[in-house]
């Protein structure tokens, strides 16, 4: 399985997993299109089976493999450090799904009613 590894410098340095969980807020907005792209088949893989996630439904969590996107808990910890995304299979195109995910935590910006929804939904307290 391939998991994306992601991370900014803002990530890595002190208050990092502040800049952390404002870039999950934007995930579950646009939880379908990085999916589709993620691999062949990927659907029957993520059928909550196996400590993968649901398809249909966006979740994160520390150190939890059940979860679309998983915090370490050293990261959690030390307030700094990276998330992976658990969703892609190892037949995804890397570039697509990467430039996917890098698009939307990073560069996208959602109105601030959708980020309030969110940041609810994900109970996080930004």
């Amino acid at each position: 399985m391939v998991q994306d590894a992601t991370l900014t410098t803002g990530m890595r340095e002190e208050g990092g997993f502040e800049v952390i969980k404002k870039a999950i807020l934007n995930l579950p907005l646009r939880h379908k299109e990085p999916v589709s792209t993620y691999g062949e088949g990927n659907e029957r893989r993520l059928a909550r089976k196996h400590k993968t996630a649901n398809v249909d439904k966006f979740s994160w969590g520390v150190a939890n493999r059940g979860c679309s996107i998983r915090g370490g808990r050293d990261t959690e910890k030390h307030g700094e450090g990276y998330f992976e995304d658990r969703r892609p299979a190892s037949n995804m195109d890397p570039y697509i799904g990467t430039s996917l995910l890098a698009e939307t935590t990073i560069l996208w910006e959602p109105t601030l009613e959708a980020e309030v929804l969110a940041a609810q939904k994900l109970a996080l307290k930004v």
